[in-house]
C-alpha cells in the first residue's frame, strides 16, 4: 500500500480548494466547514490497530497518545509513543469518562477509537464532542441509529436499502419469538439487537432447538453488551457476507470504495476477506455499491464505515445486515486495491477537509489494481472449534514485506497473546493483478509464516487459501462447515522425525562443548561427549488432542562432527550432514535431498517449520525413566484448555453424565465456549465454581477413577 504522499500543509491547499463532485447529500447538508488541523491525539485501542492509527498520524506529524492496561504493559502499542498512558485493569480500555479525561490532560485535540471498544458507542462520541474533542469517526446520532439492528433496519426500510425479512420488535417473551420465528419459517437467526462480531447470535434449524439456541444466544449477548434483547430473521442457507466501504466528508460527499467478500468464516466472525468479490456481476456491483450509499446518507454519516449484505447465492438478491460505524478489521484489503490510507481519509474527515478522490476516480483505481485478500492470523484451534489460545510468542517469523505484501501485527517474537483480548496476532494482507495471482501469493506468505507458542490456525488458512472450491470462488458463509477436508491431517514423512532428533542431538553436542559439567537429558542413550548412539522418543502432539500417543523412537548415531547416521523405525539415512545455528536454521543433507528447518524447542516440546508447514512433537521420557522417577499415568480430569473463567457449572458431585454432555461453560477472549464430557462417567469433584478464574490446563471436572 502507498500511503498519499503529500506534506501536510500542502494536503490542506489542495483540500480545501478542491471541489469533489461525489454523490450528495440532501440541499439541507453542510456546504462550508471550516478545516481544524489535528496536531495531538489519543488513540483509544490497543494491538495492531493503535500502532496502524500511530504510523499513519505520524507519517503527517500529529503526535500521539497510546492507552494500556496492565496486561498491554509490555505491548507493542504501549511502547510505540513517548507519550503512553496506564489504565490499570484489563477493563480499563472500556472507560469512557476516564479516556477523555486523559485526553484533555494530555492536550490532545481528537480521539482515534480504532475498532471495537468503544468505536461504536454513541455515548462515548457525544461525551468526546461535550469535551471539546473531535472524534475521530461518525456523528453519534449515526451511531446510535446504526448501532440498534431493529432501527438501523426501520431507517433502511425507508431508505429504499432491502432488508432481509424477520421480526425486530420490543416483543421479547420467547413464546411469542418462537411464533415469529415459525412465520418467518425455519432455519432462523436469532442476532442480538446490540451484537456485533459474531457475538449473541445463533442458527436455529427446527422448532425444538428454538428455546436452547435463544437462551444460550441471550447469555452470551448479556456477557458481551450488557443487553439481550434478540431479533430473528430468515437464515439464508447459501449466503455470502459482502460488506462496501463507504467514505462521508463534512462536506455532502459521500462514495463507496469497493466491496468485500467476507464469507469464510467460523464462529459468524471472518478470517479471509477479499476484493473485489469474486463472481459478482458488474451490475450487482453497481446496485450494491448505490444501496450502500443510500445507507451513509441516510442517516448523515461522515467519516468510514462499512455497510453489510448477505447475498443470496441462489437467487442473486442481497439484503442489508447492519451498519459497522467504524474502520473495519478488513480495511486493508480495500487500501490495496485503491491505493488509499483510509485512516488518512479519516483524519482528512476530522479535520474539516473534502474526500481526497471522486466516485469516478475510485472504480478507475479498482480496475487498474486487481484483487487483494487479508488472512487474519489467530491464535486459536481449529480443530477444537477454533477455541482461542494465549501464551508467549517464543518464536515469530514473517514474509518479508513489499509493495504488494504486507502484514500488520501488533506482536513481535517474545510477547505475550493475553486471555483478556482478542487473539489476533496480525493480519497477512497480499494484492496481485487477478484474483488468482493474489490466492497464489497468499498461499506463498503463509508458507514464510512461522509461529511457535500459542497454537495458530496458519495450517488451517494454508488449508484453505488452495481448496478447489475457494481457488474457484464457490464461496459461502458455511464454506467451513461444508469442507470438513480443510481439517484433514496428513501422514509425516519420516524426516520429520528425523529433522527433530537432529536438532535435539545438535543441541545436546553444543551444550556439551560449552559446558563440560553438563550432562545430556535422560531421553538420550550413551551418555558422554563422543561419538555415540542417542535415542529419541517422539510423539506427535494432535491438535484436537484425541491422537495416538504412542512414541516414535529415532536412533542418531554421530559418525564424525557434523555427520550422522540415523533410523526411523525400518527407515535408515546414512552419512547426513546437518548443522544447526544460532537462528535455529537446521540444514540437513540427505542422500536424497537437502532440508532446511526451523528448529524451536520449548523444554520437551518441539515445533517445526519445514517445506511449508508446520509439526508440533513431544519429546517423551522413556518408560524406565518414568518408573525411576514414580511418574503416574494421565489422570481422569478435564482440564482448562486456555485461561478462562467460569461462567456456568452444569454438572454437580456424583453425577452420572454421558460422552459429550456438557459439564461447565467457560469464557475467555470473550468468547464463550462449553466443555463437555470426553466419555461415560461419574463426577468425583467439581473443581471451581462460577465466577473462578483458571489457568490452561488447570483441572474443571475429576471423574471417578475407572477401575484397572
Amino acid at each position: 500500500m502507498r500511503a498519499v504522499r503529500r506534506t501536510r500543509n500542502l494536503s490542506r491547499r489542495l483540500l480545501a480548494a478542491n471541489a469533489v463532485s461525489c454523490v450528495r447529500r440532501s440541499s439541507t447538508a453542510a456546504t462550508t466547514t471550516t478545516i481544524k488541523p489535528l496536531t495531538s491525539i489519543l488513540i483509544a485501542n490497543r494491538g495492531e490497530i493503535a500502532l496502524r492509527v500511530g504510523r499513519t498520524a505520524s507519517e503527517y506529524g500529529i503526535r500521539t497518545t497510546t492507552l494500556y492496561t496492565d496486561p498491554d504493559a509490555h505491548s507493542q502499542h504501549a511502547l510505540s509513543s513517548p507519550y503512553a498512558i496506564n489504565l490499570g485493569e484489563p477493563s480499563a480500555y472500556l472507560d469512557g469518562d476516564r479516556i477523555i479525561q486523559i485526553a484533555k490532560e494530555q492536550g490532545c485535540q481528537g480521539i482515534h477509537p480504532g475498532y471495537g471498544f468503544l468505536s461504536e458507542n454513541p455515548t462515548f462520541a457525544r461525551k468526546c464532542t461535550e469535551a471539546g474533542l473531535t472524534f475521530i469517526g461518525p456523528p453519534s446520532s449515526a451511531i446510535e441509529a446504526m448501532g440498534s439492528k431493529s432501527e438501523s433496519k426501520n431507517i433502511m426500510n425507508a431508505a429504499g436499502v432491502p432488508c432481509i425479512p424477520g421480526y425486530h420488535g420490543s416483543n421479547q417473551d420467547p413464546e411469542h419469538l418462537k411464533n415469529e420465528a415459525a412465520k418467518i419459517g425455519y432455519p432462523v437467526l436469532l442476532k442480538a439487537v446490540k451484537g456485533g462480531g459474531g457475538k449473541g447470535m445463533r442458527i436455529v434449524n427446527s422448532p425444538e432447538e428454538f428455546y436452547d439456541q435463544l437462551a444460550s444466544a441471550k447469555s452470551e449477548a448479556r456477557n458481551s453488551f450488557g443487553d439481550e434483547v434478540m431479533l430473528v430473521e430468515k437464515y439464508i442457507t447459501t449466503p455470502r457476507h459482502i460488506e462496501v466501504q463507504v467514505f462521508a466528508d463534512k462536506h455532502g460527499n459521500c462514495v463507496a470504495l469497493g466491496e468485500r467478500d467476507c464469507s469464510i468464516q467460523r464462529r459468524h466472525q471472518k478470517i479471509l476477506e477479499e476484493s473485489p468479490a469474486p463472481h459478482l456481476k458488474e451490475e450487482i456491483r453497481q446496485d450494491i455499491w448505490e444501496k450502500a450509499r443510500a445507507a451513509a446518507l441516510a442517516v448523515g454519516y461522515e467519516g468510514a464505515g462499512t455497510v453489510e449484505f448477505i447475498f443470496d447465492n441462489d437467487t442473486g438478491e442481497f439484503f442489508f445486515m447492519e451498519m459497522n460505524t467504524r474502520l473495519q478489521v478488513e480495511h486493508p484489503v480495500t487500501e490495496m486495491v485503491t491505493g488509499e490510507d483510509l485512516v488518512r481519509w479519516q483524519l482528512i474527515v476530522a479535520e474539516g477537509g473534502r474526500l481526497p478522490l471522486t466516485q469516478e476516480q475510485i472504480e478507475q483505481r479498482i480496475k487498474e489494481r486487481g484483487a487483494a485478500i487479508e488472512a487474519r492470523i489467530y491464535a486459536e484451534n481449529p480443530d477444537m472449534n477454533f477455541i482461542p489460545d494465549s501464551g508467549r510468542l517464543i518464536h515469530l517469523r514473517t514474509p518479508r514485506p513489499t509493495d504488494t505484501v504486507r502484514i500488520d501485527a501488533g506482536f513481535v517474537a517474545g510477547d505475550e497473546v493475553s486471555s483478556h483480548y482478542d487473539p489476533m496476532i496480525a493480519k497477512l494482507i497480499v494484492q496481485g493483478p487477478t484474483r488468482e495471482a493474489a490466492i497464489q501469493k497468499l498461499r506463498a506468505a503463509l508458507e514464510e509464516y512461522e509461529v511457535a507458542g500459542p497454537i495458530t490456525n496458519i495450517e488451517f488458512l494454508k488449508r484453505c487459501c488452495t481448496s478447489p472450491d475457494f481457488v474457484a470462488g464457490k464461496v459461502e458463509t458455511g464454506y467451513i462447515q461444508k469442507h470438513p477436508e480443510l481439517f484433514a491431517r496428513e501422514p509425516w514423512a519420516p524426516e520429520v522425525y528425523a529433522q527433530a532428533a537432529l536438532g535435539l542431538a545438535l543441541q545436546e553436542i553444543q551444550s556439551a562443548r560449552s559446558d563440560p559439567f553438563s550432562a545430556p537429558p535422560v531421553t538420550a542413550v550413551g551418555f558422554g561427549t563422543g561419538y555415540q548412539q542417542r535415542e529419541f522418543n517422539l510423539v506427535e502432539i494432535p491438535a484436537d488432542g484425541k491422537g495416538d500417543d504412542t512414541s516414535t523412537s529415532v536412533k542418531v548415531r554421530q559418525t564424525a562432527p557434523f555427520r550422522f547416521d540415523i533410523t526411523v523405525g525400518d527407515k535408515e539415512y546414512r552419512d547426513v550432514t546437518s548443522t544447526l545455528d544460532s537462528s535455529n536454521n537446521l540444514s540437513s543433507f540427505y542422500p536424497h535431498t537437502r532440508l532446511s528447518t526451523t528448529f524451536i524447542r520449548d523444554e520437551d516440546r518441539l515445533t517445526l517449520f519445514q517445506q511449508g508447514k508446520q509439526y508440533r512433537l513431544q519429546v517423551a521420557m522413556p518408560k524406565w525413566a518414568e518408573k525411576a522417577l514414580g511418574i503416574k499415568d494421565v489422570t481422569n480430569s478435564v482440564l482448562a484448555p486456555m485461561p478462562c473463567k467460569i461462567l456456568r457449572v452444569e454438572v454437580a458431585e456424583g453425577d452420572a453424565v454421558k460422552k459429550d454432555q456438557p459439564l461447565v461453560v467457560i469464557e475467555s477472549m470473550k468468547m464463550e465456549t462449553v466443555i463437555r464430557s470426553p466419555h461415560d462417567g461419574v463426577i468425583a469433584k467439581v473443581v471451581h465454581k462460577k465466577g473462578d478464574l483458571c489457568k490452561a490446563g488447570t483441572a474443571l471436572v475429576e471423574f471417578v477413577e475407572e477401575e484397572k
